[in-house]
């Protein structure tokens, strides 16, 4: 049995949201006065993978899964090289984690990082509020209680959208990118394939994991950061180029947009996430900020080339707008089935793909990874992904996992 946070032990928290909504809780993590936008996650595990994924910059969690803790946090599972954060919001929190990965309880963890937390509200009940009325900034307090004041930073809390947050969580200098996949961590994937491609990189926040299924799928990885032209990436000598997810609102990210124009009519391009947004942007589509965002690991997307379905990982509060791909030379390759907004693009004509998703996971199910496999075909006959593609990449991928269920 899980033993639930100690409530009667901890200091008092408070979660203001800008609409005069007041959540009483009791604090976690460090001892602190923090604002970002609020959102909700409905992945039942990973809350580390989470809360380190750079994308979450300045927006604050609420766990769906009432149990977070269980499990401690460890040195091996983070996707990015700290939390960028700005609160963590959970019903239950254990503090006695039962894994033997564990080395550290989640509470220590956020302290470490200077992040605070709120257990014991109702997250069901501000889960609600958020899918009804979208996400809305607000403020954790686990030292101030005075709800005036608090309500008052929170109405002054810039809002996401206009927000560039790249260069907040992204690398400043180039490096290289070798780490695998450990096989015990990812048992459905092909074996290795030799390191005989190179990718360059775009990092807007990329998740560790991502850069792994790129050396599991055979490329050398050269990551740069999301200021580097055109020019300079293609000196590099590129097969491929990788943009990647990250924070915020893709339109004022305009120096990535002028590189991806830069690129696209000279090497194969895939991109994922924010990499998705600014792909789509930079050959003139048009993006706009969800309601509340897609947050989770159990969100269904129907490949409309291969009429397959798989469930995948999300986390973004923008999309593509479906009508202003007319003219771009971009169509839809998948669509959410949730609320029908665009998961995927590939250009008609040009080697270059994007999907909304998180096809690595980290956390979530492995259902999308082949799309990895189809960015190694794109680059090795320098055509553009088609029906066939897809079909032969996912088949690959559910016949490994079929070996690996048949053990």
């Amino acid at each position: 049995m899980v033993r639930s946070y100690q409530m009667e032990t901890k200091k008092p928290a408070k979660l203001v949201l800008a609409d005069g909504t007041v959540f009483v809780g009791r604090s976690f993590g460090a001892e602190a006065v923090s604002g970002g936008e609020v959102v909700f996650n409905t992945a039942h595990t990973g809350y580390q993978e989470v809360i380190t994924d750079p994308s979450y910059c300045r927006q604050m969690i609420c766990m769906t899964n009432p149990h977070q803790g269980n499990y401690g946090t460890n040195m091996d599972d983070p996707e990015g090289a700290r939390p960028f954060i700005s609160g963590f919001v959970v019903s239950d929190l254990s503090d006695e984690p039962s894994n033997f990965r564990s080395q550290q309880t989640l509470h220590a963890f956020l302290n470490d990082y200077k992040i605070p937390g709120i257990a014991g509200i109702s997250t069901r009940q501000l889960t609600l509020k958020l899918r009804t009325h979208g996400a809305i900034n607000g403020i954790i307090s686990t030292t101030e209680m005075d709800e005036v004041a608090l309500l008052g930073k929170a109405r002054e809390l810039p809002s996401m959208s206009g927000a560039d947050l790249v260069s907040t969580v992204a690398t400043r200098t180039r490096f290289e990118w070798s780490e695998p996949h450990d096989p015990a961590a990812f048992p459905v994937l092909l074996p290795a394939l030799p390191l005989d491609l190179h990718v360059v990189a775009i990092d807007c926040g990329t998740k560790r994991n991502i850069l792994r299924n790129l050396v599991q799928f055979g490329c050398k990885v050269t990551v740069v950061p999301p200021t580097t032209t055109a020019d300079e990436i293609m000196a590099l000598a590129p097969d491929g180029v990788f943009v990647s997810n990250g924070p915020g609102d893709p339109e004022p990210v305009t120096y990535v947009q002028e590189t991806l124009r830069g690129l696209h009519q000279r090497v194969p391009i895939f991109g994922i996430c924010l990499g998705h947004q600014l792909l789509s942007l930079a050959l003139g589509a048009e993006t706009y900020k969800l309601k509340f965002g897609h947050h989770g690991y159990n969100h269904p997307v129907r490949n409309v080339l291969t009429g397959r379905v798989e469930i995948t990982s999300q986390n973004h509060g923008f999309a593509v707008r479906a009508e202003s791909l007319d003219g771009t030379g971009l169509e839809m390759t998948h669509v959410n089935l949730y609320d029908n907004t665009v998961a995927g693009v590939r250009h008609r004509d040009l080697p270059i793909f994007a999907v909304q998703y998180h096809p690595e996971a980290a956390p979530g199910p492995h259902d999308a990874v082949y799309l990895f496999d189809c960015f190694r075909q794109v680059m090795e006959r320098r055509a553009p992904l088609d029906a066939r593609m897809l079909a032969e990449a996912q088949q690959r991928l559910a016949n490994a996992t079929r070996r690996v269920a048949t053990g």
